[in-house]
């Protein structure tokens, strides 16, 4: 019950500032998603960040909430709609180097009934997560496919669902984590994005990109919590996240992105107390 009247709530909010927002009559460019680039170029960005804590899922990767320095390259493949994404994390301590993270991932994305109230937009794709640095990195590897939705126009005042399915398995049959880490994550999403007056030179309005997100977790986690206590993850609503990022462009091709996020955690099986971190990002466009 506790859950789900924090669900509520957070729809009813995000409801309520959509309504301020919308007697402005300001559509917010930014809740849209982007279009599929038909240029033939090749577009993507390059992003540096710095987190002062790792949260992936609802789980403290880095116990005792160490922060981590991420970088990630992430290339649109000449407008076709698929795309590859390699993203690398390290703890800032040395205690947990061995840990370090290295993701690439391919994926396509599209739309359809794209002239329609339900258009809907979709990406799926496939990551490997590898740890290179680890003596027993084979056993901890993993492979997960996933599915994503969201629909930009369904909503009034800009509010943007979304609903992302995740499988997760080990990297191969007989490692150390045996099933631990195999399951299936369903994430449910609302978004919006809040336009104020430009606080930047030369720009024309600062958006805040709100979102909310609520995590069943069906048996998914990480393969070094499952070293640290052996036992699996519950099948149950673990946890709810809050973000707020913004963008504050430097030049044409670079972009400063700060991200505030609060994690309210329902079960003790995913992390055993509720988060709070921030982020702040460099990213270089082309």
């Amino acid at each position: 019950m506790k859950k789900l009247s924090i669900l509520f709530a957070v729809m009813v909010l995000l409801t309520v500032v959509g309504i301020v927002q919308a007697e402005e009559a300001v559509q917010p460019a930014a809740a849209q998603p982007a279009p599929v680039v038909k240029d033939n170029g090749l577009h993507g960005y390059f992003d540096v960040t710095y987190a002062s804590r790792y949260i992936w899922r609802g789980f403290d990767l880095y116990n005792n909430n160490h922060g981590a320095v991420q970088s990630s390259v992430d290339l649109d493949l000449f407008g076709s709609g698929f795309g590859v994404n390699v993203f690398y994390s390290r703890s800032t301590t040395a205690s947990f180097e061995e840990f370090q993270w290295l993701v690439p991932t391919i994926y396509y994305t599209n739309k359809f009934f794209a002239d329609e109230s339900y258009a809907t937009y979709y990406k799926v794709g496939w990551s490997f997560y590898d740890y290179p640095h680890h003596v027993r990195g084979r056993d901890l590897n993993a492979q997960e496919v996933f599915g994503a939705l969201w629909w930009p126009k369904l909503l009034p005042w800009g509010l943007v669902p979304s609903y992302t399915i995740v499988c997760m398995w080990p990297d191969r049959s007989g490692s150390a984590t045996g099933d631990l880490t195999a399951g299936w994550a369903h994430i449910f999403g609302l978004g919006y994005d809040w336009v104020l007056p430009a606080v930047m030179p030369e720009t024309k309005e600062q958006v805040i990109h709100l979102s909310a997100q609520a995590v069943y977790n069906d048996g998914v986690g990480p393969a070094p919590h499952h070293f640290k206590d052996g036992d699996n993850v519950d099948h149950d609503w673990s946890h709810a996240v809050f973000g707020a990022t913004t963008d504050f462009p430097i030049t044409k091709s670079f972009v400063f992105i700060p991200g505030v996020y609060y994690q309210n955690t329902w079960d003790e099986s995913v992390n055993s107390q509720d988060e709070f971190w921030v982020s702040l990002s460099l990213r270089y466009l082309f």
